[in-house]
């Protein structure tokens, strides 16, 4: 029986921790969550998303995924929309789905991000 999911792993380059917090705490609002002791010797950064947590793992030969992304479900989709457009990301939109508003952006690493609101 699955109970939900602990976290989303997602990568960056060698020495992305400052960039990702930059993004993901500063811009996003994220906190970053401290690493285990035995896990810190590989680099990255966590962060805690609502119940779960947004993991940025280091890989040498990284190269971002193309369609795979998280979806991250926010309670102000035109506060973030306007936030992120006015520090220079770039949204992008796709076919719209019943009773949800969403939109995408790209991390500093190229990773695919989906924010969308359920409608009330």
């Amino acid at each position: 029986m699955f109970l939900g999911i602990d976290h989303v792993q997602l990568l960056g380059p060698e020495g992305c921790e400052q960039e990702a917090r930059n993004f993901y705490e500063n811009l996003l609002g994220m906190k970053t969550v401290l690493k285990p002791e035995n896990l810190r010797h590989r680099g990255g950064i966590w962060f805690q998303c609502g119940t779960q947590e947004v993991h940025i793992s280091i890989q040498d030969d990284y190269i971002p995924a193309k369609k795979a992304h998280p979806a991250f479900v926010v309670e102000d989709i035109k506060t973030l929309r306007r936030k992120l457009a006015h520090s220079g990301c770039v949204l992008s939109e796709e076919e719209p789905i019943a009773g949800r508003e969403r939109f995408f952006v790209h991390d500093p690493f190229g990773n695919r991000l989906e924010f969308l609101q359920y409608d009330k």
